[in-house]
């Protein structure tokens, strides 16, 4: 085994951190970014001369190169008897400790344990996250709050399976660097998980399962499955023994679900729809194919559009034909139990999501609230019944066309100065709380991560980009119409947060912001820039 050389700083303020960045674990990490780093890099450059092909032409396709796996007959390796049963799922950030005991403690069937989109990646975040994975695979995660309150694992009841959600390929950890090279977000968070809870896992029945975010290639799932491969032989563990679900939440990944599911066929569990950074991903794919792909306001695109409709059943269609499990998107509706009636508007429309996504097919679905998991349970017991899933339900009558899933126009038209101005507070206000180091906001009733930032600033910028005219004013977009609604947005926030906390956290957000949205240049990840000043205080 090549020696390499491996640099770390310790996270501030964080006493237990070095149970986790052990000489032992960090070898492992970076024996994967030696042997892994140079393909990711690779395919990230492999990204945008794909996405620009597509902008060129204005579309894409099904590849021809892939047609015998698509045609031909296999299926994924059979789910271990955790996993056969995922008809709800818990997402939340894996730190603080309060948040992941109750996720465990929520009745969920499974939790989705985010050190991604719902977890500001300070170093603390990422090192506490790995931590309280553990402890739980232990069983000894436990929190006091500052006013005495204990929280621990319940033992009355199943705690929810771990399923953890790595970093994307393209984010960095500079806080890790591996022969003078900045650090791979996705293998310093899969590397130290699974060093530390692997066999924990195995012990206790489950084992090291994963979500896989932002993938655009079945090239990328492939480097995964080779990961994966190399993380089990490393610790002598069964082959086939990790698990990935993998979120199909980029444009490209929609017309390769198939090679997707192929190429980690040993490790697959199944598919995942995310939906708001789906959306995000057609504008960042198509920013520059002109008006055709100009997306309508966000709140008005339901998965009822056809677009969407398009998208999900087909996922459920390849994800049955291939053994695999079709997660549902996230209930972002978060009840107010201060407020009865809030929290009753917030039931129905999670009752009603998570039927149309059950009735589909689906063979599970994500909350955001512990208080939301009897609801999903109980719409999809009334689908499933004493069965776990319903794989078995084939779907055989979808045909889905290229030009379905590219129909942007079916979501709709129109856009609106009022949505302009919802766009940016959003941007802003959920940009500056993950500035502060929390990656889970809730908003206007709704638990928002990452992907409700990118997409609120990718519509702005595309809206000034095609010139696009406000239905409710009759405003074109420009630069300057921009800029004053966000000045004005920024006055609106001024008004409902503290003085320090608004020159601190907001400041820097409104600047960051106003620079992705007025920008010539379109940046792909609002998470990039963002993580450059997280890294500067």
């Amino acid at each position: 085994m090549t020696t390499s050389t491996i640099e770390h700083t310790l996270p501030a303020g964080h006493d237990r951190a070095g149970e986790i960045l052990t000489d032992e674990a960090l070898q492992f990490v970076a024996e994967l970014h030696r042997r892994f780093g140079p393909r990711r890099d690779e395919l990230l450059g492999e990204r945008e001369q794909n996405r620009r092909r597509a902008a060129e032409t204005g579309t894409l396709d099904f590849l021809p190169e892939t047609r015998e796996i698509r045609e031909s007959e296999w299926t994924v390796a059979p789910a271990p008897p955790a996993l056969q049963d995922r008809r709800v799922e818990m997402t939340g950030p894996t730190s603080p400790a309060k948040m992941a005991i109750n996720a465990l403690n929520s009745g969920a069937k499974v939790w989705l344990a985010d050190l991604e989109d719902a977890l500001s990646p300070t170093w603390y975040n990422q090192v506490d996250g790995v931590l309280n994975l553990r402890d739980a695979a232990l069983g000894t995660l436990e929190h006091t709050s500052p006013d005495g309150k204990r929280y621990t694992l319940r033992q009355d009841a199943p705690l929810a399976v771990v399923v953890t959600r790595p970093r994307g390929w393209h984010l960095p950890e500079y806080n890790v660097t591996v022969d003078g090279r900045t650090g791979i977000g996705s293998l310093v968070d899969f590397g130290l998980h699974f060093f530390h809870t692997a066999q924990l896992l195995l012990a206790n029945g489950h084992g090291p399962y994963y979500y896989l975010p932002k993938m655009e290639s079945y090239l990328e799932a492939r480097l995964w499955n080779e990961v994966f491969t190399f993380a089990e032989e490393y610790l002598g563990i069964d082959h086939g023994t990790v698990r990935a679900t993998v979120l199909i939440e980029t444009i490209p990944a929609a017309f390769q679900m198939e090679e997707i599911l192929w190429e980690l066929r040993e490790h697959a569990s199944g598919l995942n729809a995310g939906r708001w950074d789906y959306l995000f991903s057609i504008i960042k794919y198509f920013r520059d194919a002109g008006e055709k792909f100009v997306l309508a306001d966000r709140s008005t695109i339901t998965m009822t559009a056809p677009l969407m409709r398009a998208y999900t059943e087909l996922l459920v269609k390849t994800c049955h034909r291939r053994g695999a499990f079709a997660m549902g998107g996230m209930a972002a509706f978060i009840p107010n139990r201060r407020e009865p009636e809030i929290t009753e508007a917030a039931i129905e429309k999670v009752r009603a999501d998570k039927t149309r996504e059950a009735e589909d097919g689906f063979d599970g679905s994500w909350v955001a609230h512990p208080d939301l998991v009897p609801v999903c349970r109980e719409v999809f017991d009334g689908v499933l019944g004493e069965k776990p899933n319903q794989v078995d339900r084939l779907r055989e009558e979808v045909q889905v066309s290229a030009e379905q899933l590219l129909d942007v126009a079916s979501a709709g038209r129109v856009s609106t100065q009022k949505e302009l101005a919802a766009n940016l507070y959003v941007a802003i206000r959920y940009t500056a709380v993950w500035l502060s180091g929390n990656g889970a906001v809730a908003i206007h009733n709704l638990m928002e991560d990452a992907a409700t930032a990118e997409i609120s600033r990718s519509q702005v910028w595309q809206q000034i980009q095609n010139g696009v005219v406000y239905e409710d004013t009759g405003s074109m977009a420009t630069r300057e119409l921009v800029g004053e609604i966000l000045e004005q947005q920024k006055e609106v926030l001024r008004g409902e947060i503290d003085a320090e906390s608004f020159e601190k956290y907001f400041e820097p957000a409104a600047r960051l912001v106003a620079e992705l949205v007025l920008d010539e240049e379109y940046v792909d990840f609002l998470t990039l820039p963002a993580y450059e000043v997280l890294e500067e205080r």
